[in-house]
C-alpha cells in the first residue's frame, strides 16, 4: 500500500473532503464525525479495481484492537469498504491520530462479536438503530491483534 499513485479518493465528496483534511493535519483535524465522535481512517485495497481506498469509520477501540463496524447507516446493503477487507483482509492500515499502522481483520462472530457490537454501540449509539432499520446482520470485522510498536508510523 506504498504506491500512492494507485490512491482512489471516494466518490463521495465529504468523505474524500474528511480523509484529506484528516491526513493533511496528521489526525488533528478531521478527526471526528457529524455527531462530534472520533473517527479512524482505514486504508484498504479496493476488491474490484485494487485501488488504495481511504474510509473515515468510527473509532471503536480497546486495549489496542479495533473494531469496523459495517453499518452503512442501517442501508439495505453493505458498504464498499466491507468488501475490500474480505478480499484482502491482511493489507489493511488504519490512521488513529497521528500514528498508523498495519492489521490484519476478521470478521466476528458469536460471543466475540456480541462483546464487540456493545463497544460499538457504546461509542456510538446509533449503531443500535442502524440495526434496527436494517434486515441485513451489520458485520463487525476486528483487528486480529494491537499493533506492534514496529509496525507503527509516526507521521
Amino acid at each position: 500500500m506504498r504506491n500512492e499513485e494507485s490512491y482512489a479518493p471516494s466518490p463521495w465528496e465529504w468523505v474524500s473532503e474528511q480523509v484529506d483534511l484528516f491526513e493533511r493535519s496528521k489526525g488533528a483535524e478531521g478527526n471526528l464525525n457529524e455527531y462530534g465522535l472520533p473517527i479512524i481512517v482505514v486504508t484498504t485495497i479496493g476488491a474490484k479495481t485494487g485501488a488504495i481506498r481511504k474510509t473515515p469509520v468510527m473509532r471503536v477501540e480497546h486495549e489496542g484492537r479495533y473494531a469496523l463496524v459495517a453499518s452503512l447507516g442501517g442501508a439495505p446493503e453493505h458498504p464498499k469498504w466491507y468488501f475490500n477487507l474480505r478480499a484482502h483482509p491482511s493489507k489493511v492500515l488504519i490512521q488513529d491520530g497521528p500514528v498508523r499502522f498495519r492489521v490484519t481483520v476478521r470478521e466476528a462472530d458469536g460471543a466475540e462479536r456480541a462483546l464487540w457490537w456493545q463497544r460499538a454501540v457504546s461509542a456510538f449509539p446509533p449503531y443500535a438503530d442502524y440495526q434496527a432499520s436494517t434486515d441485513r446482520r451489520i458485520p463487525l470485522l476486528v483487528t486480529t491483534s494491537a499493533p506492534l510498536a514496529n509496525e507503527q508510523i509516526r507521521l
